[in-house]
């Protein structure tokens, strides 16, 4: 019988998880000596090394003291909670990360809880010892007091502590003693990390990760409970609803080190992975067609946030992308939620708009974003807010918010969060950077970081996690400035854009293409206001030829497609196609405008 450690890696965003699954791959001699790796071998997708941002969770195994550890990195952010949700199912043991400078942040107690409640005993690595100011040992109690707070048991409270910097490749029992290896760690994961108990009788396996080949499609992923699988062996699928499948194993494969090596046979407690399985989804059991036996079904947290999806009717429509009718968006949103169980997905009474419900700006950003690299063009609606009625009381998402900012800019951080219904918790001071914690409604935080980040020039360190729903706490001011409308179809002429400066700042540059009802700029004032940036400079016999070569034009301000989001108004969509992301009123024609408008009053 292998001897087998499942554990999976959890933590606050950008507190080491990827590198040091990248550093363990390089302590156990998985990369030859030629081989240069690099770094965040992890993220594989081009998103994810582009924010360098963990977006998918991804299984790795190593060989280590003749024990073979399987390793289920997971996202950070708690938009991707859905992933670490899942994965939980996969492993016997978490490697709890903190940051020994930070300490435990909201993200760090959303994932903490989610293996406190799935019964995983922790290991604590406090990473990045070797930063300046750090507190490794106040870290420690720290982290003791949040899973005491969190209800863990005895055996959960009694937990191994590992220090070390994993970006340095070293790992120690003492972070006063640096070693030049990480087996600390690993060391840590089999004494503390139970084995899998691998019970006997008829085959029972939850499905919990998809993959994707074009060579043999769809790929399920899970660890094998109970029993053991065989290729082409026959097998029972029991869905969600209880209806049972009939279908058929035909490859199976157990990870090593990054790969997927093929075998004939899988026995209980190893992750491995299944192709030839017909109309799977993840949450379903694979049993024994005899006696099928489901295992319980994964739970999720709900959506907090939805958006309108619908399909691009802009005058630009069909120029950058492939797919553009709704037939394409509503199946791609439909290939999504099989594998994004955090999402959902509504229908609307018009045939070309879909309801899309997730768990914060950045979980369906990072949606709309694939599918424009995949050549999709659609128009998104403003981010709104899920109101539930509970006991007769209308309720809204509370977020717990926490800010790490100068000590000079704390103040207007405050007044900020203030204005926007945000109730301060705590605040303390660590070294010259002051910790702010918040409760705050989700509409507030919509919007809310590019301000902050505007008022305090970049430094502030801004997460929140999704809390519980309270009662609504009334309304919060939007933007008040209003938008710049351009009136014609044509180019940007950079005489008209001189001109207009003074009314506001633009979003276009000089020459760029625009059309009539996209939003180009925002007005210097409240109200929208219509400009006419195509107009060109009258000819004349008089004019000198340098006149033209000493206007000064401001840069135009560019947006990131969630900024764009966080931005636009009930009455605007954001456009987003495979080359560009535009601003648009909903109605193109100012006369149309008008009467949407009338017809809301009246």
């Amino acid at each position: 019988m292998q001897n087998i450690r499942n554990v999976a890696i959890i933590a606050h965003v950008d507190h080491g998880k990827t590198t040091l699954v990248d550093k363990i791959l390089e302590a156990c001699k998985f990369f030859k000596d030629h081989q240069k790796p690099g770094e965040l071998v992890m993220d594989n997708n081009d998103l994810e090394k582009e924010r360098g941002i963990t977006i998918l969770s991804k299984n790795v195994s190593v060989q280590y003291k003749g024990t073979k550890i399987n390793i289920i990195d997971t996202p950070g952010h708690s938009d991707f909670g859905g992933e670490v949700e899942r994965v939980m199912n996969m492993a016997d043991g978490v490697l709890l990360l903190v940051d020994a400078f930070e300490g435990p942040m909201p993200q760090t107690r959303f994932v903490l809880e989610k293996a406190l409640q799935a019964g995983l005993s922790p290991v604590v690595v406090i990473n990045k010892v070797d930063k300046e100011n750090c507190t490794p040992d106040e870290v420690h109690e720290k982290v003791f007091d949040l899973m005491f707070a969190l209800d863990a048991n005895e055996e959960q409270l009694d937990f191994e502590t590992v220090y070390g910097s994993a970006k340095n490749g070293w790992m120690s029992t003492d972070w006063k003693k640096p070693t030049d290896n990480m087996f600390a760690a690993l060391d840590a994961i089999i004494a503390h990390v139970p084995a899998p108990i691998q019970e006997e009788g008829d085959t029972q396996m939850m499905i919990t990760s998809l993959d994707f080949s074009k060579y043999t499609g769809r790929i399920a992923i899970g660890k094998l409970k109970r029993g053991e699988l065989v290729a082409n062996q026959t097998v029972a699928l029991v869905k969600r609803d209880g209806s049972v499948l009939k279908t058929k194993v035909k490859e199976l494969f157990l990870y090593d080190g990054l790969a997927k090596v093929k075998v004939d046979k899988v026995t209980a407690g190893d992750i491995c992975a299944i192709t030839g399985l017909e109309g799977f989804e993840i949450g379903d059991t694979i049993s024994n067609p005899e006696n099928p036996d489901p295992l319980p079904a994964i739970t999720i947290d709900e959506p907090t946030i939805s958006m309108l999806f619908t399909i691009n009717d802009s005058p630009f429509f069909g120029k950058e992308g492939k797919f553009v009718t709704s037939r394409h968006i509503k199946d791609r949103l439909e290939f999504e939620l099989e594998k994004n169980l955090a999402m959902r997905l509504e229908e609307t009474g018009s045939a070309d708009s879909h309801l899309v419900f997730g768990r914060g700006v950045l979980h369906l950003a990072v949606l709309i974003e694939t599918m424009r690299r995949e050549g999709y063009e659609l128009q998104i609606g403003q981010p709104r807010v899920i109101i539930k009625e509970i006991d007769g009381v209308k309720c809204e998402p509370i977020e717990e918010l926490t800010i790490d900012v100068p000590d000079h800019h704390s103040g207007k951080v405050i007044e900020f969060v203030s204005i926007r219904k945000g109730n301060m918790l705590t605040m303390e001071p660590k070294g010259d950077v002051m910790h702010l914690e918040f409760e705050i409604p989700s509409r507030g935080i919509i919007g809310l970081r590019n301000t902050l980040l505007t008022q305090t020039q970049g430094e502030a360190i801004i997460s929140h996690r999704f809390k519980e729903f309270q009662p609504h706490k009334g309304d919060i001011p939007q933007r008040i400035n209003g938008s710049l409308i351009s009136m014609e179809n044509g180019n940007a002429i950079p005489y008209s854009l001189n001109n207009l400066q003074d009314r506001g700042k633009f979003f276009v540059s000089p020459n760029q293409e625009i059309y009539e009802g996209q939003v180009v700029g925002e007005h210097s004032r409240p109200g929208d206001v219509v400009v006419n940036l195509t107009k060109a400079k009258k000819q004349s016999n008089v004019r000198s030829s340098g006149a033209d070569e000493k206007i000064k034009l401001i840069p135009p301000q560019l947006f990131t497609l969630e900024e764009a989001l966080e931005y636009i108004q009930a009455d605007e969509y954001v456009e987003v196609t495979p080359e560009n992301i535009r601003l648009r009123k909903i109605y193109l024609k100012e006369n149309e405008r008008k009467r949407s408008k009338n017809a809301a009053i009246s």
